[in-house]
């Protein structure tokens, strides 16, 4: 029966006779669009059997694919398209497996447009949004598939580009089917990551044309698409991948193309997930903390990237996670730097250059993620970063313990430039808080290092965190200089400000003062001293500051011409010339005009007798300086009494007391400040100042050191007999005694007591403080909190 129906076309089922009728005598004439319509309408009216129409399709795509009769083939996907849009019901499901099993059939051949047609259908297929879930599908197969076709290697390029095209938006497809279907295949699992994102990532690095349809471009959009759809859990599966294939294929070197991924990345998925990608990155890094310089230098320069956009998003909790991994790869790079080799093994070679290269792009990197983050977190990384400098003698733990001192200065250089990256264009409102002691005062140590490189650095950071109008860029040390060029501040200094120059202002003055009289200072040191001056004085001036400037620079004139120091020619002219271009410019910022008809005058004066005390001659490429002693005649020097008698009759003569005393930097503090050969040195400068808290003085006591022997003999000395029986009368006298007695008995001393004011006095010192001992005080503290009646 079934072969006489095979036989006679008319006993067939109708579907099948349905089926085909869509089928022309001439495959070159297309589907038959009107007993197509007549399919589509007997589907709908009887989807029972949907999967039989279905199975008929495949099984006569199967056979004329095997034939080589490609018409009929194109036309039998035409139809199973068709038939997949009208039909919207729960037997979907059966055609759509008749479906995929035919696009497998495709795929599998060895045609490239049967590839290609597969591909379209499955894009038109993925587009199409069911009903009902599916809970057994399976997309394994597309998505192996679809990832070899992005690696196509054809003979003929135009074939291969469409080929990868076809695979691309095949595997857009995929994640469009899969990704917002729970009960679907979980594309995000790292099997199908590992074959999808290199596929991308390959055709996104050897196709640099970006033209409408290039692999290129194609690739961009599906990796967007992806990346955008990734939840929370997801975004490492998705990262992973991408760091692996820039691994195998050596492509952070250059980082051109790692740089792109990344870019991509972050700006493709959800801002709250920013702060993973950095993670992953940061981790990647630790892990390749063994690798070569120019790898790792490619790692921070796509961190750099990744870390400035995704900061606009939610990246807090990481912030000092990531300048820890950065400062530790400083800390590694010197090491590496020192030891020319960067594996423990000593096997492979790095150069001083390429660890040069990686400091400067880690510096870069801190400098440009600060610059993101708000006021108050970038004064923490700044007194984060200040914590990781290493003090030889004093925390030697925060340095290499292989690095020595050169090692040291080095981490000290680096982590300073990292603070000077941080510190540039810092705008805070309120100094006291942006510069707390437990910042300013070591950093204001670092000033009297002997190292040019480091007074340098830490000159510049000083400048940028007061420069809140950014002044400094435009400053030039001239007695020229215009200020009609500056911005200037419209009010009078802030209370904050004020507060602030009234706490730190003396040790301030103390510190450029004393770096003033280094040595080794050069041209650049001058520039530096001259726009700290001037950026205290355009930011921070009120008439006590102007006062106390004017004194500091008429101490740095007499400095220069007595040179107690025995500075070099050079180091005394310069002097000379900062000081004249500093009164040049205070004298056009406020003070009454006879200041600056005197300072004009004295200019004047220097250009006809003495030119080699101007800056433009001093610091010029071919520095004029005389030969012998530094003199000058009076005319040629700013005169206190001059400037005394010319701020006579303004608001500043109220401070003609102060402007009239000559600013005296502690003899202490000039004596031991400055020669200080190490930052250990630096930093004990308390213990310094005080000679009775040497580490001599503190090894030979000058009083009976308190131990319990001490304590022990005290208080047997008061129980003897004696004490013992007044002990008695005391009570006796307490029970039946008057009042004005009481109150004379208990003025005297006991014995006891007399012991423990002996042990008090040993052990209540004061600390030792930079401004030399305390007084002492006039009644103990002892005595005040605890009456002689409250020891009984």
């Amino acid at each position: 029966m079934y072969g006489l129906c095979g036989c006679c076309w008319a006993l067939r089922p109708r579907y099948k006779r349905l089926v085909d009728n869509i089928f022309p005598e001439d495959p070159e004439d297309g589907l038959v669009k009107a007993n197509m319509e007549k399919l589509t309408f007997f589907a709908l009216s009887a989807p029972e059997k949907l999967d039989r129409i279905a199975a008929y399709l495949s099984e006569r795509l199967t056979r004329d694919l095997h034939r080589h009769r490609y018409g009929y083939v194109v036309i039998a996907v035409e139809a199973l398209e068709q038939l997949l849009s009208a039909c919207h019901c729960q037997s979907i499901n059966l055609l759509v497996e008749s479906f995929l099993s035919t696009l497998r059939l495709l795929l599998e051949s060895e045609r490239p447009h049967l590839h290609v047609l597969a591909t379209d259908a499955f894009v038109k297929f993925a587009n199409i949004e069911e009903d009902t879930p599916s809970y057994h599908r399976s997309y394994d197969f597309f998505v192996s598939r679809f990832s070899q076709m992005c690696h196509s290697r054809h003979e003929e390029l135009q074939t291969q580009n469409q080929i990868r095209v076809s695979g691309i938006r095949g595997l857009q497809g995929v994640v469009r089917k899969t990704v917002d279907n729970e009960l679907h295949v979980n594309i995000w699992e790292p099997r199908h990551m590992e074959q999808i994102v290199p596929a991308l990532l390959v055709n996104l690095q050897h196709n640099e044309s970006t033209h409408s349809g290039s692999p290129a471009e194609q690739t961009e959009v599906c990796f967007r698409e992806l990346l955008g759809r990734a939840a929370y859990g997801h975004i490492t599966n998705a990262i992973r991948p991408v760091l692996m294939h820039l691994d195998i294929h050596c492509l952070w070197e250059g980082s051109s193309f790692a740089v792109r991924c990344f870019q991509i990345i972050m700006y493709s998925i959800q801002s709250q997930h920013s702060h993973l990608v950095v993670q992953q990155l940061l981790g990647h890094l630790d892990a390749n903390s063994r690798s070569s310089a120019s790898v790792r230098a490619g790692i921070v320069e796509v961190l750099s990237e990744a870390a400035v956009i995704g900061a606009t998003g939610s990246i807090g909790p990481t912030v000092l996670e990531v300048f820890n991994t950065l400062l530790r790869q400083l800390r590694q790079s010197v090491d590496y730097e020192l030891t020319g080799f960067y594996d423990n093994a000593g096997k492979h070679q790095t150069s001083a250059s390429e660890e040069r290269t990686l400091q400067d792009a880690v510096i870069r990197t801190i400098g440009s993620f600060a610059h993101t983050l708000p006021i108050y977190q970038r004064s923490e990384v700044m007194l984060f970063i200040m914590g990781k400098i290493p003090v030889p003698g004093i925390y030697p733990d925060l340095g290499s313990p292989n690095a020595g001192f050169e090692g040291s200065r080095m981490i000290q250089v680096m982590l300073l430039k990292s603070l000077l990256q941080v510190s540039w264009h810092y705008e805070s409102s309120n100094l006291l808080t942006a510069l707390p002691c437990s910042f300013l005062e070591p950093l204001l140590c670092f000033t009297l290092m002997e190292d040019p490189e480091i007074r340098l650095l830490v000159l510049s950071i000083l400048t940028s965190l007061m420069d809140r109008r950014h002044n400094r860029e435009k400053l030039q040390i001239s007695v020229e200089f215009d200020v009609s060029v500056l911005e200037l501040k419209d009010n009078d200094c802030s209370r904050p400000d004020n507060l602030f120059m009234r706490k730190n202002a003396p040790s301030l003055y103390r510190h450029i003062f004393l770096a003033f009289k280094e040595e080794s200072n050069g041209r650049d040191h001058y520039h530096a001293l001259f726009a700290l001056l001037a950026v205290v004085l355009l930011e921070l001036a009120s008439e006590e500051v102007v006062v106390d400037l004017i004194r500091l620079g008429l101490a740095l004139q007499e400095q220069a011409m007595s040179n107690q120091e025995g500075l070099s020619m050079f180091n005394c002219c310069g002097i000379q010339a900062v000081c004249a271009a500093f009164f040049s410019l205070l004298c056009q910022l406020g003070p009454p005009p006879a200041l600056g008809t005197y300072v004009t005058q004295v200019v004047e004066s220097r250009r006809r007798k003495a030119l080699y005390l101007l800056p433009e001659s001093v610091f010029s490429d071919a520095p004029c300086v005389p030969e012998g002693e530094l003199k000058a005649e009076p005319c040629c020097l700013f005169i206190q009494s001059e400037i005394a008698e010319a701020l006579t009759g303004s608001s500043y003569g109220a401070h003609d007391d102060r402007l009239n005393s000559p600013y005296t930097p502690q003899l202490t503090d000039e004596d031991r400040l400055s020669r200080r050969k190490s930052v250990g040195d630096v930093i004990s400068l308390q213990m310094d100042l005080n000679p009775e808290t040497r580490p001599d003085s503190l090894q030979k006591p000058k009083t009976e050191q308190i131990t319990f022997e001490t304590l022990k003999n005290a208080i047997e000395d008061a129980g003897g007999a004696e004490e013992m029986q007044r002990r008695r009368e005391v009570t006796e006298r307490f029970q039946t005694a008057p009042f004005e007695e009481i109150a004379a008995l208990c003025g005297a001393k006991t014995l006891l007591q007399s012991g423990l004011q002996q042990i008090f006095d040993l052990l209540i010192r004061p600390p030792p403080s930079p401004s030399g001992p305390p007084a002492p005080r006039s009644i103990p503290v002892y005595d005040i909190q605890f009456p002689d009646l409250c020891v009984y």
